[in-house]
């Protein structure tokens, strides 16, 4: 069992308490690793060494200088790619070649920010002012300056990734900030901290800062800390509600990523060969444990019996087990917890009234927490597995035949992350991406947000959001400048 510490002010460090967590992996039911189970002294302690780096030459350094460490970064995670993919692996029973895609992109997550150094721009601004001679003496400036020390919380689901969606931006604008990473995987986020300290001498001090320990209570702490100027999550809805809440009396900027029921809607004439591919990609990469996963289908009633049939057999050929394994489509949930979770929402759903196509309980394979691709008909608008959020290989699938009506509960959810809509007329799609209420519409294709896309949502979904231009902008706030002469 390997040990990681966090990294603190440029040191690798054990928490204050002396307390840890140990680490499972959800495939073997072993403990794989064990991390320090930090708290409140232990977000003092990173906040006043991101305070200390904010008060000196970083801020001001230009953009390029801040970028090489980017692609420091990005060089050093190419270089480790196979050990970090093993990482990965192991503890979140990701497949290995979900986890590999995982580790390259972060890496590329990198490359992308630093890329867009010499391109952050202010802007001028026409005054209405006036001279006595009737002329205009003035000019305005809009500036954009970072916004000073970030939290960065981290999710279970794609923990490098985001974490890499987190630094790379406040990196980039001059933010010293601090990751935490969640405590059932932050295993791969941490032994990145090691390979920072083992080869990036030269990176100041508190720039990059990474602490573990529970949410509730070193979470909770960095959100509250008068210091820190940000909190950017990436998390369920419920642990938004409390970010919010922490930050309040501070008003406190927040960028928050939150869960999703993203709905896909399938029209009569859509490519259904295409749809089932990209509804099964959408619904059962990494087991289903995604945010802008398709939760949901509305299919046209003169197609619905085909799709239904089609997508049965797709879900039926998936094979999952063990993620290192090659052709395996997902391995084992993320623990016992959220296995639990799954089933019960499918027995809820089965009590008022839903059917199982296929699937539908939670599968012993000898190890692991498993549960098996579920297709559900039958499901009213207004039931639980309709509306709210299911973290698992389960899908709803529900005939329609009004436009306005499937428009209508399509929207018709208390988040607005991800949808989709599937159609070969043209017209149709201009027309439902007008009518849709969400931060993301995939058209003709799987749910998965690009590097250079704004990942924003909706409603409960969030506020904010992170990559592309937008993204970096979340960490900068404007200054405004009246200049007469």
């Amino acid at each position: 069992m390997d040990t990681y510490r966090n990294y603190i002010g440029g040191e690798l460090v054990s928490a204050v308490n002396g307390g840890w967590i140990e680490v499972e992996n959800p495939y073997t039911n072993r403990v794989m690793a064990r991390v320090p189970d930090g708290a409140a002294q232990d977000a003092d302690r990173a906040v006043a060494a991101a305070e200390a780096a904010n008060r000196s030459n970083w801020p001001k350094l230009p953009a390029e200088a801040r970028a090489g460490y980017l692609r420091w970064f990005a060089r050093i995670i190419r270089d480790h790619r196979v050990e970090l993919t093993h990482l990965l692996v192991a503890e979140q029973a990701k497949i290995r070649g979900l986890a590999q895609l995982e580790i390259d992109l972060t890496a590329a997550c990198f490359d992308y920010h630093a890329a867009w150094a010499a391109n952050l721009t202010g802007e001028v601004i026409n005054s209405s002012s006036a001279a006595a001679n009737g002329r205009s003496n003035e000019s305005i400036w809009l500036n954009w300056k970072p916004i000073g020390v970030v939290a960065g919380l981290c999710p279970w689901n794609f923990p490098f990734l985001a974490m890499a969606r987190k630094v790379a931006p406040a990196v980039l604008t001059g933010c010293p900030i601090i990751v935490k990473p969640s405590s059932l995987a932050p295993v791969t986020v941490l032994r990145f901290a090691e390979l920072i300290a083992e080869e990036v001498p030269k990176l100041p001090r508190g720039v990059v800062n990474f602490v573990s320990g529970a949410g509730a209570t070193l979470g909770a702490a960095l959100t509250r800390h008068p210091v820190v100027q940000m909190v950017s999550l990436t998390g369920s809805a419920e642990v938004g509600v409390e970010v919010l809440k922490n930050s309040a009396s501070k008003v406190m900027k927040t960028s928050l990523e939150l869960g999703g029921k993203a709905p896909a809607i399938v029209f009569p004439d859509a490519d259904l060969d295409l749809a089932v591919r990209a509804v099964t990609d959408s619904r059962l990469i990494f087991s289903g444990q995604v945010c802008d996963g398709c939760e949901r289908v509305y299919v046209h009633q003169s197609v619905h019996d085909e799709f239904v049939a089609q997508l049965t057999a797709s879900f039926e050929a998936v094979r999952y087990g063990d993620p290192e394994i090659d052709g395996m489509a997902y391995s084992s949930m993320i623990d016992r917890a959220q296995l639990d979770s799954i089933a019960l929402a499918v027995e809820l759903a089965r009590a008022h009234g839903a059917d199982v196509v296929t699937g539908g309980a939670p599968v012993d394979v000898g190890q692991g927490y498993f549960f098996p691709p579920t297709i559900l008909v039958g499901a009213g608008q207004h039931s639980d597995i309709v509306q709210r959020e299911v973290f698992g290989p389960v899908l709803p699938v529900i005939p329609w035949s009004n436009y306005d009506e499937v428009i209508g509960w399509a929207n018709d959810s208390q988040y607005g992350l991800a949808s989709s809509i599937f159609s070969t007329n043209i017209t149709t799609v201009m027309r439902a991406l007008k009518d849709l209420e969400f931060g993301e519409t995939y058209v003709n294709r799987e749910h998965f947000a690009a590097l250079q896309g704004f990942h924003s949502g909706w409603r409960k979904s969030g506020q904010g959001g992170v990559g592309g231009k937008q993204g970096i902008f979340e960490y900068l706030r404007p200054q405004a400048v009246y200049l007469r002469y």
